[in-house]
């Protein structure tokens, strides 16, 4: 057998994109699809937006990249307006989800280093989790499908059940720095934060001195209907990992910082070549200027409460096959029952109905379509869902 000159360490199906339209790619023969999995939460505004396309555009013929060694105009104006609408005092950008979640690892380390307490590099993380794919990010996951096979793993993690706040609680001792957790669980399967989880650790990190250290990586800029999904819970953190939408399409991350947690992180203990390069810059003010607009993400909330309303009145309709509807705004999961499959029902309607949406843990399709969608586009996928439930088998025991 050849290697493909693509790395094979993804499963490609046979779409093959190459435009985009609003919330549908076309492919290489002209065939229509409607996105509702958004490049996994990525593409905010969609395909093609306007604003965004002009910014990229602009700034591409002005100037691309410098090093960070030099002043960075367009890296201050950015982290300044998302300093003034975050819980953040610093911001250090990145070009992926990876990488802030790196980032705020070694903030919340640091911050126990600066003050005298260096034992304290344990982060309890929580079961099913998923915050990249470096040796840093999959050590901070329990699943073995991520971490088998690049032994040995970071130390320094401790894993914990999903929104079991008394097990977290009893796994605090005098190496702890802190918890990282997503408020919604993606690819774990769109499982949501309880209040009384989120702020019973919130609560616990004040009482003890520890760094709450958030994944909003999928879950964030908009997409539960806040700027952060953090903002429902009535908390703040002290580091949060931000990317996906961040770029609106364009690789772009963040790690978010008070003051105080970032107290460590001075000179010469981080940095990146590309990270916040005037390119990256331009995107992510191109999507603030959306994402801020006055009735923007009242507009998510609303379509995100229209989405899972016709989620759920569909559930009757096949409820051989749906169970039901997790998550927030237009971050949506859609429980199957056994034996129907989710991985295969998403291959299945993407195939035969021209609709994309992405498999998630615990047997959920996640639907993630851009925050831009309007009712015409949740009738439409409807239709294409409703439509492939019908003629939907799920595949043989072997």
């Amino acid at each position: 057998m050849t290697i493909t000159p693509l790395m094979p360490v993804y499963p490609r199906c046979d779409v093959r994109p190459v435009r985009g339209e609003g919330c549908y790619l076309i492919g290489e023969n002209g065939e229509r699809y409607l996105d509702f999995a958004s490049g996994i939460a990525v593409n905010c505004l969609g395909h093609g937006h306007p604003h965004l396309t002009k910014a990229v555009q602009e700034q591409a013929a002005t100037l691309m990249h410098v090093s960070n060694l030099y002043g960075s105009p367009q890296g201050e104006k950015l982290a300044k307006r998302i300093v003034d609408h975050s819980f953040a005092d610093t911001v250090f950008f990145t070009n992926s989800g990876a990488e802030a979640v790196e980032c705020a690892i070694k903030t919340a380390r640091r911050y126990h280093h600066a003050e005298g307490n260096p034992q304290r590099h344990d982060l309890i993380t929580f079961n099913s989790a998923f915050h990249g794919r470096t040796l840093g990010t999959i050590s901070a996951t329990n699943q073995a499908k991520m971490r088998d096979g690049f032994e040995p793993l970071l130390p320094g993690f401790k894993y914990c059940d999903f929104n079991d706040l008394d097990a977290a609680l009893a796994m605090i001792d005098e190496n702890t720095a802190g918890f990282l957790v997503e408020p919604v669980q993606g690819e774990g399967g769109i499982r949501v934060a309880s209040d009384e989880f989120l702020k019973g650790l919130r609560k616990a990190c004040d009482e003890h001195g520890l760094m709450l250290v958030l994944d909003e990586v999928q879950c964030g800029y908009g997409r539960t209907g806040t700027y952060f999904a953090h903002e429902q819970y009535g908390i703040e953190p002290d580091i949060l990992a931000s990317a996906k939408g961040i770029g609106g399409g364009f690789p772009l991350g963040a790690c978010l910082a008070t003051e105080k947690a970032a107290k460590g992180m001075v000179f010469g203990t981080h940095g990146s070549t590309y990270g916040g390069n005037p390119l990256a810059m331009a995107a992510g003010e191109a999507v603030l200027d959306v994402m801020l607009e006055d009735g923007f993400l009242d507009h998510v909330k609303a379509m995100g409460e229209r989405l899972r309303s016709t989620l759920e009145q569909m559930i009757p309709n096949h409820d051989h096959l749906f169970d039901s509807v997790r998550g927030k705004g237009l971050m949506l999961g859609l429980k199957l029952k056994e034996p129907a499959v989710a991985r295969d029902f998403m291959g299945f309607a993407r195939e035969h109905h021209g609709l994309l949406l992405v498999a998630a843990g615990e047997n959920v399709l996640r639907i993630l379509p851009p925050l831009v969608i309007e009712e015409k586009h949740i009738s439409e996928f409807a239709e294409k869902l409703s439509d492939a439930a019908r003629v939907y088998s799920p595949p043989a025991d072997d």
